[in-house]
Formats: C-alpha cells, sequence, structure tokens
C-alpha cells in the first residue's frame, strides 16, 4: 500500500495491531460519524442544475483575500448566475477547521472549505466532504494537468476528496547583507554540518543566534521534519508509531542541542509567525518558513532575501509537502455542490494558480502554470519563487500519525515545544506525545474500524 494513496485495507489491517500502543489509525475528528466519509457514492451529474448562490469558507492564506475576491469577480463574469460568498472563517487552517467541524448537523456549513494536511483526512471519515472524481469527471477538469504530488495528498481509498489549492513547502530563507558580512557565499547550506560550521561567524554579526524556529501548530511539527527524515527518523511508519526510535531521537537531541547547548538558534517569543517577523526585521540571519511566507517577507524585509532547499542531514535531504486545498461539503444539495465544484475548478486552473502563486508565494498547483508565460516572468523578476518548484523533487509524503490522528499535531507540536522551549530531553518529550498519540486513537478511531 503506497504511502500516499490510504485504503479501507489499510484501515482494517489496523484492528490486528491494536495490541501495542504503537499502533495507530487514520483518524477523523473530535468525533467520527458511523456512516464515515468513505462511505459516501458519487453523484449522477448528468441532470443536476447549479445552484444560484454559494459560500465559501477561507483564511484567506498568503494574506490573499483581495486575489480570492479578485477570482470571485472573474469567476462570476463568466458565470452571472452564481454568486459566491467569500466568508473569512479564520485567522489560520486550524481556525477554519474548528469552524467547519463545530457547524457539522447545522444549516451553518459552507459549501466550500478549506483542507489542510492535517485536516482534510478527519472531514472524510466524519463524512463531512465528498469525493470529487465523479464531479471532476463531469465538469471535464483536466485532472492531469495538476502536479500528481500535491493531488494525490488527498487520496483515499482510491478517490480523492479535496483539490490543491495554496500548496507550500518549508523554505530556508537567509539574509544575503548578513551572509556577504559573514564572509559566506551567497547560498543556503546544503547540509546543517555547513551551517554549523557557518553560525559562530553568522551570530557575531546578528549579535545572537543566527537561526529562528517557530514554534506554533501546524508549523513545528512540519519543520521537525527535515530533521527528523535528514537523519533517517520518523514520526512513524505507516501505522506504527516510531517516536522512540533511535533516529527519531537523535533529530530531537540534535535541535535541543542547536538551541540550547550551541546557542545556533533561537524559537521565537513573538506568537504564531515571529520567527517570520523577527526574520523580515533583522533580527535572525536565517529562518526556515513556508513558501507561502514569501510574498511577505519579500515586501517587509529592508535587505536582499535568499531562498534555498533545507539543509540535508547525514541520511540526505527531508522536505515535507504542506498547505491547504479546498473540499466540498457532504451536507449541501447536489445543486450546491455542482456550484461549488464549478468555482473550484475555476479556482485551481492555471490562470488563476499562476496567480496566486506570483502573489503570495505559493506553488503552482497546475504543471502547465509553472511553464506558462506568467509564471516564467514571475521567476525572471522574482528567482526566489523558484526555489519552491525545484524542491519538489526531494519532499515526500508526511508521516501518517502527524496527518491523520486526531490531534496528532497539537502533540507533536508540543512534544517539539519542550523540547526547544524547556531544554527537555527528546525520550521523554516523545514519550509523553505517544500515549497521547495512542490515546487519541482508542478514543476516536478504534471503535469505528
Amino acid at each position: 500500500m503506497a504511502p500516499s494513496e490510504l485504503s479501507r485495507r489499510g484501515l482494517l489491517r489496523l484492528s490486528a495491531l491494536l495490541g501495542g500502543s504503537a499502533a495507530l489509525a487514520a483518524c477523523g475528528g473530535p468525533s467520527i460519524s458511523e456512516s464515515g466519509g468513505a462511505a459516501q457514492s458519487d453523484i449522477d451529474w448528468s441532470g443536476v442544475q447549479p445552484a444560484s448562490q454559494i459560500t465559501w469558507w477561507s483564511n484567506h492564506p498568503g494574506t490573499s483575500i483581495e486575489m480570492e475576491k479578485e477570482y470571485i469577480r472573474r469567476f462570476q463574469e463568466q458565470n452571472p448566475g452564481i454568486t459566491v460568498n467569500l466568508v473569512t472563517a479564520g485567522k489560520n487552517y486550524d481556525e477554519v477547521a474548528q469552524r467547519f467541524q463545530a457547524a457539522a448537523g447545522t444549516d451553518n456549513t459552507p459549501d466550500l472549505v478549506g483542507a489542510s494536511d492535517v485536516w482534510w483526512f478527519r472531514y472524510m471519515i466524519n463524512g463531512q466532504i465528498i469525493p470529487l472524481d465523479g464531479l471532476a469527471q463531469h465538469l471535464q477538469i483536466d485532472i492531469a494537468d495538476y502536479n500528481p504530488i500535491f493531488y494525490e495528498d488527498y487520496a483515499f481509498d482510491g478517490r480523492h476528496w479535496a483539490l490543491p489549492y495554496a500548496r507550500s513547502t518549508p523554505l530556508f530563507y537567509y539574509n544575503r547583507g548578513v551572509w556577504q558580512q559573514a564572509g559566506l557565499p551567497d547560498r543556503a547550506p546544503e547540509t546543517w554540518d555547513e551551517f554549523e560550521r557557518w553560525a559562530p561567524a553568522l551570530a557575531q554579526v546578528v549579535g545572537g543566534s543566527p537561526l529562528g524556529l517557530g514554534t506554533g501548530t501546524s508549523w513545528a511539527a512540519w519543520w521537525f521534519c527535515n530533521f527528523m527524515w535528514g537523519r533517517g527518523g520518523a514520526y512513524s511508519q505507516e501505522w506504527t508509531l516510531t517516536l522512540d526510535g533511535q533516529e527519531t531521537l537523535d533529530a530531537g537531541e540534535y535541535v535541543r542541542a542547536l538551541v540550547h547547548d550551541k546557542q545556533f538558534a533561537a524559537p521565537s517569543q513573538g506568537g504564531d509567525d515571529g520567527y517570520v517577523a523577527d526574520f523580515s526585521a533583522g533580527v535572525t540571519a536565517c529562518t526556515m518558513a513556508s513558501t507561502g511566507s514569501l510574498r511577505g517577507i519579500l515586501e517587509q524585509a529592508q535587505f536582499e532575501v535568499g531562498t534555498g532547499f533545507l539543509p540535508k542531514g547525514p541520511a540526505g535531504p527531508g522536505c515535507p509537502t504542506g498547505g491547504t486545498g479546498v473540499a466540498i461539503a457532504s451536507s449541501k444539495t447536489p445543486e450546491q455542490q455542482l456550484a461549488a465544484g464549478m468555482f473550484l475548478k475555476f479556482l485551481t486552473e492555471p490562470e488563476q494558480t499562476a496567480h496566486f502563486s506570483a502573489g503570495t508565494g505559493y506553488m503552482p498547483v497546475r504543471t502547465s502554470a509553472v511553464d506558462s508565460p506568467d509564471m516564467q516572468a514571475v521567476f525572471a523578476e522574482t528567482p526566489q519563487a523558484r526555489t519552491a518548484v525545484d524542491q519538489l523533487a526531494t519532499t515526500r509524503v508526511q508521516d501518517w500519525v502527524r496527518t491523520f490522528v486526531p490531534s496528532g499535531d497539537q502533540y507533536l507540536t508540543t512534544a517539539i515545544q519542550k523540547i526547544v522551549l524547556q531544554n527537555e530531553g527528546a525520550a521523554s518529550a516523545f514519550a509523553a506525545a505517544a500515549t497521547e498519540i495512542t490515546t487519541s486513537y482508542e478514543q476516536n478511531v478504534a471503535r469505528y474500524i
């Protein structure tokens, strides 16, 4: 069973693994409907007419509210019979998802909703969203043109439950002026060993720890994949928890030492986005931030910004994909779902995805968009934007325990916060996370599979 495509067989196989605390399963949300999203069947769309009004819940990734309004204007110009209402449903992916969960069973659900890497699966298994394959076929969406890495991130049991929208990877951002003052080559470090060799000179220039780290939920457990995979570790192997694996513990101890012993890195104290603000203000010499932060960083920084791949570890590169897709709610009528599908098709077409990428830094989700004149012009004007597209070749699907266990990302983030904020050893921090994750599985998943 390929890690990028889960199956009902894989879920059922988990029942046999339940004897030990290392056995885990894909998750729903705080509560999981007995029917589950996997039981949804595709609709016969041939006789359905689109509704005249739909609602889209978004957090406007990359401060994109004006762009999203523009896409709605363009769509309504081509489809004057359909009105799209844009709602700010939260400031981030988690807030949108929590609001969507709370709205389940009420009349206050949207037609379209953001579906991030750590939330879409629980929507699906809760029965809150529909599979899009039949609708995509009816609307003649060019599925083959989606970047396969992004499109297959929403696969379950041979069907797809969202379309990619604001997709990203972490990037290594660096202050080119500080690099020059430190006498370093104008590039990101190829490995963490090389970064450590460079760190003393960088620290002298900025007067403190050169690398800024963010510790917020949906961020810390994401960038930690780079250190962990780069040292041969993992949060889990398919459904088997590996937080006590030596390579994973080594990665935790490496980051702990980087912060507390060597003082080459420091967690931001300025909230979820403080690490981006610190870097943009020149407080730190470098940071790891989402591609979706690119436009904001370029606008805020008073220095030349460089971007590069995430540094390699002893076992090689390690870069996760992330960001959000857009899903269609199952509680809506077929007429509303069809109108939502029409807008979702439009939203992710090459012209819109190229425009969105140029305006935010998120990656174009259509392969044809990458080679389009619009994107080529963006790469020529802003070569930093090309880094993320090139780095896709080194990405891999995230470990299931982070993306599919209820609150798994939160528990992993708490462990990493203990390591970098409290100087707690990786073994005890990850042991506590393992207990929480196992309890979450037993309470929220075991009875439904």
